[in-house]
Order: structure tokens, then C-alpha cells, then sequence
């Protein structure tokens, strides 16, 4: 809420490309992009409608054609080229979280913040957004935050870690394994069916990955996905 400006900082200060946020504010909002953790869709417009609506409020120089190109362009990007002219209501929650996504970067968005971006989607919908924040992550800054250390890792070039309001570590990810990591981690997608979480076949695929690595345990067992750490 403080580096998109919702709310002025009691004391301090935060510098985004060199401009100080209390007294530059409406300067920087040209260059910045913001993916809430709930998606602020329209459900009587369609996809592409979204996009030329927030693009000609970011860019409002653009030229009706660069607004066009832009638009089928951010697109292609996040796949949804095909749906683009459903309507929103109609889409599933991970096009929903990907159309925010495209959203929070058109108009050359120099610092994006997302909220759990992958947040409400599935196993599969979350690695494709992996893939689309990997692609845009060689022109600008990201900040995000996300309750998946994994997605952290993959993401990320330094992670900072809080607790209660206070931060305890910063770092690369590879440094912050060094101190603090347990080793690797497995991550099994369940298939979907009515008997998936029954304690009897997740009891199996423990012993089963133990079979192959002995010190392997299983850390967390939620939704759709097992996740076993590797000394």
C-alpha cells in the first residue's frame, strides 16, 4: 500500500526510479504497474477491452494504432490471445489472474508490484504465470509477494522475509538456502478424483519416495499438491 501510494509513509521515505514518493507521486504512477492480490475486472467487458481501457489511461500518448499493437502484443504474451474477445465473466480464475497480469504491465511499466499473483489458481495456471513473469522480468522491476517459497526461488533475484511486520532475513535465494535451507524440496501434483487425499494413497507415495530417498519427509499435504523435503 505504501509503494503504490494508497497510503503516505508515517516517517521515512521510498525512492522509485529516483523519485521520492511523497513529493513525486503522480510521476510515478506513469511508470508503475499494480496487480492486486483480487482481481479489479469488469465482468461486461472483454478481455481485450480491459486491456485498451487501462492502456489509454497509461499511456494516454499512445496513437490509436500503438494502442492496438500494444494490446495484441501483451496478448500474446500471457496466451489469452484466443479468449480475447470473451468476456471476462466468463473466464476461469487463472486467465482472470493472467489478464491482471498483462494489465499491471501495459503502458512500458518500469516497477510492477503484484500481490500473490499466483493466488486461486492451480498447480498448472501457477506455472504458466511463472512463465509470463520470467518473460517480463528483463525490463523492469518486480515486486511481489507470495506465501510459496518455491515460487520465490524461481522468481526471484533477492527474497526478504517477514514476520509479524518485521523483517527477518534478506538475501539471494541461493544465499538464504546456504544459511537456512533444509535441502531440496519435491513437489507431487495430485490427479484430481474423489479419493485423492485419502491418508491411505498419500501414506503410499511417502513410502514410495522413501523407498528411493530414505531421508525424504513429507512436509506439507494441501489441495492438489504433496510437498517432500530432500535432506
Amino acid at each position: 500500500s505504501l509503494l503504490t501510494g494508497l497510503y503516505p509513509p508515517s516517517s521515512g521515505t521510498i525512492i522509485i526510479n529516483g523519485k521520492d514518493i511523497r513529493t513525486d507521486l503522480a510521476a510515478i504512477r506513469t511508470e508503475l504497474g499494480v496487480c492486486p492480490q483480487y482481481d479489479v475486472l469488469f465482468n461486461i467487458l472483454t478481455v481485450r477491452e480491459h486491456l485498451l481501457l487501462y492502456g489509454s489511461v497509461k499511456a494516454p500518448g499512445w496513437t490509436k494504432e500503438q494502442l492496438n499493437q500494444e494490446v495484441s502484443g501483451a496478448l500474446e504474451d500471457v496466451d489469452l490471445s484466443q479468449h480475447q474477445y470473451k468476456l471476462v465473466g466468463a473466464l476461469s480464475g487463472g486467465m482472470k489472474r493472467k489478464l491482471s497480469i498483462a494489465i499491471s504491465f501495459i503502458g512500458n511499466s518500469k516497477t510492477v508490484v503484484l500481490d500473490e499473483p499466483t493466488s486461486g489458481v492451480d498447480p498448472c495456471s501457477r506455472r504458466s504465470i511463472w512463465d509470463v513473469l520470467l518473460k517480463y522480468k528483463a525490463g523492469c522491476t518486480l515486486i511481489f509477494t507470495t506465501h510459496h517459497l518455491d515460487e520465490a526461488e524461481v522468481l526471484s533475484d533477492r527474497i526478504a522475509i517477514l514476520q509479524h511486520g518485521q523483517l527477518r532475513c534478506c538475501g539471494s535465494p541461493s544465499y538464504l538456502r546456504e544459511i537456512y535451507g533444509q535441502g531440496h524440496s519435491l513437489t507431487l501434483i495430485k490427479k484430481v478424483y474423489q479419493k485423492c487425499n485419502d491418508p491411505k494413497h498419500v501414506f503410499r507415495v511417502t513410502s514410495l519416495v522413501q523407498t528411493h530417498i530414505p531421508e525424504a519427509f513429507l512436509k506439507e499435504n494441501s489441495g492438489t499438491e504433496l510437498t517432500y523435503v530432500i535432506p
